[in-house]
């Protein structure tokens, strides 16, 4: 059974995730991911690293006065695994996110972040 405990360091999380691409904290983002982590659309993996970069180098969506507009769609936490559904829109994009979670040494970390522009076409 899972405590109301681990539903609340996961949703910690999302929270920090949320804020990290609101105000383009690189640092923020750096400390919930695992290290290897990959991230994955259709057409496009990037490491860590490679998305970072990217964040570190756009434009800040609260700079922009950008509304704050993400949402928590669902979170199933299983033992030491979690899966949470986000949507995120950013910019001029409409992404729902899936973030898997694993708890090692203690601590959830994101180790896959796949992503999807609704509005693409």
């Amino acid at each position: 059974m899972t405590s109301v405990n681990e539903f609340e360091s996961v949703n910690a999380i999302v929270q920090d995730y949320f804020d990290g691409l609101h105000y383009g904290d690189v640092a923020k983002l750096r400390a919930i991911f695992h290290a290897d982590a990959v991230l994955q659309a259709p057409g496009s993996r990037r490491s860590l690293e490679q998305w970072l970069s990217a964040v570190a180098s756009r434009q800040v969506p609260s700079q922009q006065g950008r509304s704050y507009d993400f949402k928590l769609l669902s979170i199933e936490v299983i033992k030491d695994q979690a899966m949470v559904k986000l949507e995120c829109p950013l910019f001029e994009y409409f992404y729902i996110d899936f973030l898997g979670l694993l708890k090692e040494d203690g601590r959830w970390k994101i180790v896959t972040k796949m992503y999807t522009d609704l509005q693409a076409e």
